[in-house]
């Protein structure tokens, strides 16, 4: 029963009340015909004369004639009579309970479509009309109270996340030149200080691109996302910015297909470049990178895939959060702070697309981006009512 629709569910108890009412009003006609018809037999029987009764000829019988009736099988047809009608009538409830339920529930589920649309960087957008039948003004209301809570607590947690990575920015920035200008001035420090002063540099840059990261991530909403794209020469150009890195790891960067589409410069730039630097940061000594574009006719399909070690099924939706790291010793290694693929998957957001593990094994993973082509962005979508 539990994975019946409400329409059928609505449906199958109206066709039960309804079955239970016609049986029950026709076992009170039965009874009540079948009652009648002896009385009226009985009546007829004594008022017989002789051994057989007369027909009635009602062009022959007088006014006052005397005449029997004989009923033959009368009782039988009643019966059978009822109980074809009884079963016609409630197929016939159930067919237009059927229809009848499914216009009913139309708001229910425009309400539900609705619903759906709701992304975590659209929710001042996406209130719904509360002027609804009343069984659904309550809900509406509560749905964009709720949405209106959402929204506010969002939007304070990002101005928080902005205004601590700008007040850390200059600390910051500040302990990296006095350790860089330091190590300028003390080049013959003890090895022991030597490696304390290495480690406190990396520290501080570690901590620097996540306060950078934290301030994008914060500011990503205010960027226009009406340029028109080609994303074949921005692949290029991330392949140069990442060369040192992929030589360094001996790893080998491929590219194929093209696309065009509409969107943030900036952003589709951080979103692939992201991906495509943990593609090189998490691969095997000497792997491959491959990132394939495939434009169809509504939305680009991006597809990024290494050589490397995979990812625990487990953990394959869990990557997109902030701060999580599958292995945090590896991450550490590299300077990961569990932001870059949380960043990739609020731009795609922003964007109206998606971001997902498309495979995992040992041998390498895909992660696979889809982007609408017309810039139809999540942000959209406004005054949208049931």
């Amino acid at each position: 029963m539990k994975r019946l629709s409400l329409q059928w569910r609505i449906t199958l108890m109206t066709v039960l009340l309804i079955g239970v009412a016609c049986v029950s009003m026709n076992l009170l006609l039965c009874f009540s015909g079948v009652h009648y018809m002896d009385a009226i037999g009985e009546s007829i029987q004594s008022n017989t004369i002789g051994g057989s009764p007369d027909f009635f000829d009602p062009e022959t019988a007088g006014e006052n004639g005397d005449f029997t009736i004989v009923i033959d099988g009368a009782q039988e047809k009643f019966y059978i009579t009822n109980w074809y009608i009884t079963a016609a009538v409630t197929a016939l409830s159930g067919v237009l309970a059927y229809f009848v339920t499914k216009h009913a529930l139309k708001p229910l589920r425009s309400f539900t479509s609705q619903v759906e649309k709701v992304q975590l960087n659209n929710l001042a957008d996406m209130k719904i009309n509360e002027n609804v039948i009343k069984e659904f003004q309550q809900l509406s209301r509560s749905f964009n109270q709720m949405l209106e809570r959402l929204n506010n607590a969002f939007a304070a947690q990002r101005q928080f996340t902005g205004n601590a990575a700008h007040e850390l920015r200059t600390p910051l920035a500040l302990m990296q030149a006095q350790l860089e200008l330091f190590s300028a001035e003390h080049p013959d420090v003890l090895p022991e200080t030597a490696k304390f002063l290495s480690l406190l540099q990396e520290q501080t840059e570690r901590l620097t691109q996540m306060t950078k990261t934290l301030l994008e991530m914060s500011n990503v909403q205010q960027v226009e996302r009406n340029e028109r794209l080609q994303l074949a020469p921005m692949i290029d150009e991330i392949f140069t910015d990442l060369e040192l890195l992929a030589e360094k790891k001996g790893v080998s960067l491929q590219a194929e297909g093209d696309g065009i589409m509409t969107g943030s410069d900036t952003l589709i730039y951080r979103l692939l470049f992201n991906l495509t630097e943990n593609a090189v940061n998490y691969n095997r000594q000497g792997g491959l990178v491959r990132i394939s574009v495939v434009q169809e006719q509504e939305k680009i399909i991006i597809r990024v895939s290494d050589t490397g070690y995979g990812i625990p099924e487990e953990f394959q939706r869990s990557i997109f959060q902030q701060f999580f790291r599958v292995d945090k010793s590896r991450s550490r290694t590299f300077g990961g702070a569990g932001l870059g693929l949380a960043l990739v998957w609020e731009i795609a957001a922003l964007h109206g697309g998606s971001v997902r593990v498309a495979e995992s094994s040992d041998s390498g993973t895909t992660i696979a981006a889809e982007l609408p082509r017309s810039g139809n962005h999540a942000a959209d979508p406004k005054n949208e009512t049931l």
